[in-house]
């Protein structure tokens, strides 16, 4: 029934898709995960009572840890980057206000750094609401066995969990980009070709349970932690719930239908209409449903409000942290070289392979700033490189086209050239602390555990400062 009903919401898209007229692009949003941690870095299970003084732009995530915050959309034109930065610090400020009134603090970063294997393993982490519970319980039941965390880094972790606790760990920034239908195709295949270059710049997740593994571990610990998939499905080629795809597409349309071929329901629940918003725009509840557990690192959204329908591109591979301007400035990124990309008479996914784009994005994932990629013409080259003499100049223009103001342009680029140039990031500028408070330090041993702390608690004084994280210092 309920794979019937997904049929029936892919052809009534199909055909809405044709004819209709959606909502004008232009418009940006942020969604941004935050970790509650008490007066040891520790963190702290009592999300419900910090998201009680807090109005509806807050909300819970599975971890009884973590909060989200969401940034109303605006328009990116002229001064619509700045407007997104001082929103994103007035409503992480309110979020602290409203933690400190607890007695916590609230720490954005990709993976708070002071988890341990234990708190992962022991009852309640998680968030009591049934939804997450639904959620664990079903990518349990699909697999069929325990989790299994495996990473190869600096040094090396191997964990299995009776359920998805060290997704908690996952906290992300998630950058919302509404275009038109008939562009769609585009900006998701410019959102996959510089996946890597984002993950390079704005790595903030060297650490998983206080070791050091990739520089943003946050990505493979998502992967294997929503994986539904045993060795054997792994072995026989089933893709993965957590994907980057495996094709350039030609229309947002094919993304839908993969996600409805590919991938088995994890949460069947289904209405008995077809619900219509006041525009005439079909709500589709189980497509959307289905497409929420399936976590593409650049996902598509179909959402029909009652002003009518948009498509937009949820980019969902940054790390939150470390600051509002580091976060906007990842943004500007985005934003300036998806536009530019778009743009292009023979656009670089046409000279690039799937597979290659893939290769980047791991690639960067696990060495960071410091990793090698493959560019169309270039061929083999340092993603710091490519970010300056490349990238850059290309967000640059994709700026300057979207009708952003110079000085804000300049503003935001030359933090990401600044991090390039540098080699450094929050990934980078954690390895180097840590290293500095606790050299030749092993995993769990208690001078780890110190030097994890005396290292958060550098981190929020340099987050509270406000400055980009490429000028943070370590001491000699």
């Amino acid at each position: 029934m309920y794979r019937e009903k997904l049929a029936e919401n892919l052809e009534l898209f199909d055909t809405y898709l044709r004819h209709a007229e959606f909502k004008s692009a232009g418009t940006i949003g942020l969604e941004l995960e935050l970790n509650l941690i008490d007066e040891d870095n520790q963190p702290s299970l009592r999300n419900k009572d910090v998201l009680g003084d807090l109005d509806d732009e807050y909300q819970s995530e599975i971890g009884g840890f973590n909060l989200e915050l969401n940034h109303p959309v605006l328009q990116v034109a002229g001064r619509g980057l700045k407007t997104l930065e001082a929103g994103v610090a007035d409503r992480l400020a309110k979020a602290q206000r409203a933690a400190a009134d607890k007695g916590l603090r609230v720490a954005s970063i990709g993976t708070l750094p002071t988890l341990t294997t234990q708190f992962l393993k022991e009852d309640p982490w998680m968030t009591e609401e049934n939804r997450y519970e639904a959620l664990s319980n079903s990518v349990i039941d699909a697999r069929g066995e325990f989790v299994k965390i495996e990473l190869d880094g600096r040094e090396t972790y191997r964990q299995e969990f009776a359920d998805i606790a060290p997704e908690s760990s996952c906290t992300s920034m998630q950058l919302h980009l509404q275009v038109a239908p008939n562009k769609f195709a585009e900006a998701w295949n410019a959102s996959q070709a510089i996946a890597a270059a984002q993950v390079a710049v704005s790595a903030n997740s060297p650490l998983f349970v206080g070791h050091k593994l990739w520089h943003e571990s946050r990505i493979p610990v998502f992967t294997q932690s929503i994986d539904t998939r045993t060795p054997e499905l792994v072995t026989q080629g089933v893709r993965p719930r957590v994907w980057f795809g495996e094709r350039w597409i030609t229309s947002v349309f094919d993304l839908f239908e993969e996600n409805v071929r590919y991938f088995p329901p994890l949460l069947p629940e289904i209405k008995d209409f077809v619900e219509f918003s006041d525009a005439d725009a079909p709500k589709l509840f189980e497509l959307n449903l289905h497409n929420g557990t399936v976590w593409r690192w650049n996902r598509p959204i179909y959402d029909a409000g009652d002003n009518g329908a948009h498509i937009r591109v949820e980019n969902r591979l940054l790390p939150a942290g470390p600051t509002p301007v580091d976060m906007v400035a990842d943004a500007a990124f985005y934003y300036g070289l998806a536009e530019f990309l778009v743009g292009e008479n023979r656009p670089v996914w046409s000279r690039m392979s799937f597979a290659e784009a893939e290769e980047n994005f791991f690639a960067c994932a696990k060495d960071g700033i410091r990793a090698r990629v493959t560019w169309p013409k270039i061929g083999h080259i340092a993603v710091s490189d490519l970010v300056i003499d490349v990238l850059i100049p290309q967000a640059r223009r994709g700026l300057r086209r979207l009708n952003i103001d110079k000085d804000v342009i300049e503003e935001y680029m030359s933090i990401i050239e600044g991090r390039a140039s540098g080699r450094a990031n929050g990934a980078t500028w954690q390895l180097r602390m840590l290293d500095h408070l606790a050299p030749g330090s092993r995993p769990d041993s208690p001078e780890r555990r110190e030097g994890l702390k005396a290292m958060m608690d550098a981190y929020l004084e340099n987050q509270a400062s406000g400055r980009p994280v490429h000028t943070w210092d370590v001491p000699a």
